[in-house]
């Protein structure tokens, strides 16, 4: 009988016991945690420097990035506000996974951080299957990439806590059908948290920033 090696399968125990021990990290710090998700170009960054200006006068605001090369997002970030920023290089891997998410957090003074914005890989396929120990996962659509998404990647808005869907100002300009859209988010993922906000007229950011600032408050106790 031939013997089978579950190497995926081993792969995601592993990560998931590291993410647990991130999510033990985090919790005793008193850290509010997204992962925030997306295919490129939907502008995650660019609201994540949105949020940092809006936030950094009250918050102590800490961002892990991952990319496949260079440090440039990390450092928008960090000019926007966030007071700590760590540039994981992933080398080609399309996904972030706990133990990343672990040797960042060890670059990090925990104790001086109320929330921890990481922002992963521009990929709507990995990404979600990895764990990474935070609290809430982020999904960032924008209305130029077409409303067909949540047909095409199920599994990425199955697994979402909130969807943001940015670039709204853009919607007149587009064949975007916004109600098309909805519709395949609803039947995946019932009642999801949804943010239509333009990073560029700051549309809708107003209740994005309250929902935020409620959820740090909440996870304060």
């Amino acid at each position: 009988m031939v013997k089978q090696i579950q190497v995926v399968q081993n792969i995601l125990q592993s990560n998931e016991e590291i993410a647990a021990q991130n999510r033990r990290l985090i919790d005793e710090a008193g850290i509010f945690a997204l992962n925030m998700m997306s295919s490129p170009g939907s502008g995650k960054t660019t609201l994540i420097e949105v949020t940092a200006r809006r936030l950094a006068d009250r918050y102590r605001i800490a961002m892990v990035n991952g990319d496949i090369t260079t440090t440039l997002d990390a450092d928008r970030a960090q000019q926007a506000g966030a007071g700590q920023a760590v540039a994981i290089n992933t080398g080609g891997n399309c996904h972030l996974e706990a133990h990343m998410v672990r040797d960042a957090l060890n670059q990090l003074d925990l104790a001086a951080v109320d929330m921890l914005i990481v922002e992963n890989v521009g990929n709507l396929i990995c990404p979600h299957g990895f764990k990474l120990g935070v609290h809430k996962r982020v999904v960032v659509a924008s209305t130029p990439e077409g409303a067909d998404k949540p047909y095409k990647y199920p599994s990425m808005y199955t697994g979402a806590d909130v969807l943001v869907i940015n670039k709204m100002d853009l919607l007149p300009y587009l064949d975007f059908d916004l109600e098309h859209f909805t519709r395949g988010v609803e039947a995946l993922n019932p009642g999801l948290v949804t943010f239509p906000l333009s990073c560029t007229t700051g549309e809708g950011v107003d209740a994005w920033i309250a929902w935020l600032e409620a959820e740090i408050a909440a996870n304060r106790g």
